[in-house]
């Protein structure tokens, strides 16, 4: 699908067509089913047909939904690699009053995927910029997991270097809140085993090829969901983490109580791995105690 491809303005379900309204020039976010493809909304099939141009990610993984659904629309490319050049393209076209379509190859645009600098240069030159609610992986996830939903933090995808990955997750460890990540299939073990050696007991939540025919969520901590991916002769889908927050005790502790601690433990332990302990026990930042530490050697 290409410019030249004629553009109706009909989309259809089941049996049954209907003809899309003209839309307002301005660029619409638009979510897309991330594995179901009954899962889209009407509204979005009104705006994938009603539009003047639909920019994705990979034209082969979207054209599978407008044709699903009859669309037959002006179907081009914007990723990561071309996105400056696509985004001026874009933005010539609205104020040429022209509605274009930005969706991912599946679930939100921005979301872990590419769009951000579009929105922003769009919104600096006064254009219309209309989201439309829909599917995302990060949200069945949280709801599967069965870690409280009132508070959580989205952190993206992980860092893909081991010791990068390391210092993120000890952030990641003083979390007063449920925590939502992002992993690949590749690196999945590699970063449970990670988990494992940061967060210990913590209980985590993977859920994998949501709303698809293999959908999975495993539970447990991460050396027990490792055992279970690594048993499996391949590891495929797209990964969804979500780590309990961190359980603050109800009591309160002097300061004179958590030094006495920490000196305590340095008597057998590292500067680091005290530093572990002691944040764990009495529910404290990582690096604050560590700062504390430095401190204290100091001072000795």
């Amino acid at each position: 699908m290409n410019d030249a491809t004629p553009t109706t303005r009909s989309y259809h379900i089941g049996p049954h067509g209907f003809i899309a309204d003209t839309l307002p020039a301005g660029l619409y976010l638009v979510a897309t089913p991330i594995g179901n493809l009954g899962d889209v909304s009407i509204r979005a099939l009104q705006t994938l047909a009603g539009v003047n141009a639909i920019y994705c990610e990979d034209t082969r993984v979207s054209i599978k939904l407008l044709d699903r659904f009859g669309i037959r629309n002006k179907l081009k490319s914007y990723h990561d690699h071309n996105s400056e050049h696509a985004g001026h393209a874009i933005i010539s076209d609205i104020n040429a009053g022209h509605a274009i379509a930005l969706c991912s190859d599946a679930g939100t645009p921005l979301i872990s995927d590419p769009g951000f600098p579009l929105v922003r240069d769009c919104l600096a030159a006064g254009l219309k910029v209309e989201a439309l609610p829909g599917a995302s992986a990060l949200l069945p996830a949280l709801q599967l997991s069965g870690f409280p939903t009132d508070r959580f933090c989205f952190l993206g995808f992980l860092p893909q270097k081991h010791n990068e990955r390391l210092k993120f997750l000890r952030a990641v460890e003083a979390r007063t809140e449920t925590v939502v990540l992002y992993e690949s299939p590749y690196r999945i073990l590699a970063t449970l085993a990670d988990m494992q050696e940061i967060l210990g007991e913590r209980g985590v939540s993977v859920s994998r090829e949501i709303s698809k025919l293999h959908e999975e969520t495993l539970r447990g901590t991460s050396h027990e969901i490792a055992l279970v991916l690594a048993a499996r002769p391949s590891i495929k889908g797209e990964f969804v983490i979500v780590v309990a927050a961190i359980e603050r005790p109800p009591d309160i502790f002097s300061d004179t109580e958590i030094q006495n601690a920490i000196e305590a433990m340095l008597t057998d332990h590292t500067a680091g791995k005290t530093a572990s302990l002691v944040s764990k026990k009495y529910g404290l930042p990582r690096d604050e105690v560590y700062a504390r530490i430095l401190a204290f050697k100091g001072k000795a």
